[in-house]
């Protein structure tokens, strides 16, 4: 379950009930599942993904820059950032890790501010697996319900988002 205990009452409580009513259940009409084979090796992209000073370089779409707040890469540990747009708008994002299996897997619960939506609170569970001497990275999102999938979708774009991300970070580790 995806709690996220720095989020205000209101919120924790939406993703409780949705994820109680969702245990156990297929999540094939709530999750996105996003990936890319990045010519380097795993433990440089894992590096990337874990370290601030890294992270800030290549996280999110295209044209978007980011400002960490804080990032406590550990299980329980808290990530704040803000995504800034090129539109010029600020996307503030709350995360706590909820899994580390050094180099192969992380998974974190995150909060979004799409319009003040609780529904934009989702799970997501990175994989990194070396593949003929590359690392393919795979994202999987888990959303509350099928109506939050689809706001991810058709209202802030997660696939293209996804995949752009997943470009950038290949971008910046073959670059290091």
């Amino acid at each position: 379950m995806c709690i996220l205990k720095s989020f205000k009452p209101g919120r924790r409580k939406v993703l409780e009930r949705k994820n109680n009513a969702a245990n156990n259940a297929d999540t094939s009409d709530r999750e996105i599942i996003i990936s890319r084979l990045i010519d380097a090796p795993r433990e440089l992209v894992w590096e990337a993904m874990t370290k601030p000073e890294h992270v800030v370089h290549w996280w999110g779409p295209n044209g978007f820059t980011n400002t960490l707040e804080k990032m406590d890469f550990r299980v329980g540990g808290e990530w704040h950032h803000v995504m800034h747009g090129p539109d010029g708008k600020n996307y503030p994002s709350r995360s706590v890790y909820t899994a580390i299996d050094k180099p192969h897997r992380i998974e974190f619960c995150t909060g979004g501010t799409y319009k003040g939506d609780p529904n934009a609170i989702f799970e997501a569970i990175w994989t990194f697996e070396v593949v003929d001497g590359q690392t393919k990275v795979t994202i999987h999102l888990f959303f509350p319900d099928a109506e939050a999938r689809k706001m991810a979708l058709e209202k802030i774009g997660a696939i293209e988002g996804g995949n752009q991300t997943l470009a950038r970070l290949a971008g910046y580790v073959i670059k290091t």
